[in-house]
């Protein structure tokens, strides 16, 4: 690893070097994917990194490309302590909104961790049910902790995924492109095929 790398992934892990040096010893990281998308679930990851670990290329997740995210899935996997998914279809944003079905996925996340934590840094959201453990919202935080980077990634490729799978099912679409974004391509297809059953109806009340 190049000493500019390595700062620049020490500087990304100050949050956590805060917490551990107040004695925390379990710190997760939570993001999500797919607060925008006309179409598919919301994700979101959360990720607990061994204390000092520092894995090359770690990054918001919007600020690396889709192969790159890809190894770094398996990476962030391979290193992390424990790692968990929460998954909100599109019928139950519909039914709670989006904003409840980001809380609700991100408390998955958590109940999904195989190992508990004891501090959370969560990106932005501040009103998470984390079964009672302490947790620090952070706003941009998928580019300040290198925790809630690791969980941006891991969400945006299960996300991502998935996409990829619902294009197979629903290939008018191009779901495999925009991953249900609100492109001209996507809004094209809408208006052409009208929508299918992953569309979240509220997003797209002017073509129902």
């Amino acid at each position: 690893m190049k000493e500019e790398e390595r700062e620049r992934l020490l500087e990304l892990s100050k949050y956590e070097k805060e917490y551990y040096e107040k004695g925390f010893t379990h710190i997760a990281g939570i993001d999500e994917a797919g607060r925008g998308p006309l179409a598919g679930p919301v994700v979101a990851a959360a990720v607990i990194l061994p204390k000092g670990c520092l894995i090359e290329g770690v990054n918001d997740s919007k600020k690396v490309s889709e192969k790159k995210r890809e190894k770094l899935y398996d990476d962030i996997i391979e290193n992390a302590v424990a790692w968990g998914v929460g998954i909100v279809d599109n019928n139950v944003i519909d039914e709670i909104n989006i904003l409840e079905a980001t809380r609700k996925a991100m408390h998955e996340a958590v109940q999904n961790l195989q190992v508990k934590p004891d501090y959370i840094l969560i990106d932005a959201e501040k009103k998470v049910d984390t079964n009672g453990i302490p947790y620090l919202p952070i706003i941009k935080g998928d580019a300040l902790s290198i925790s809630i980077a690791a969980a941006s990634i891991i969400a945006k490729v299960t996300r991502d995924r998935m996409m990829r799978e619902y294009d197979k099912v629903f290939p008018a679409y191009g779901f495999e492109k925009h991953k249900g974004y609100g492109t001209k391509a996507h809004l094209d297809a809408i208006r052409e095929n009208g929508i299918c059953m992953i569309h979240r109806k509220t997003f797209l009340k002017k073509f129902i």
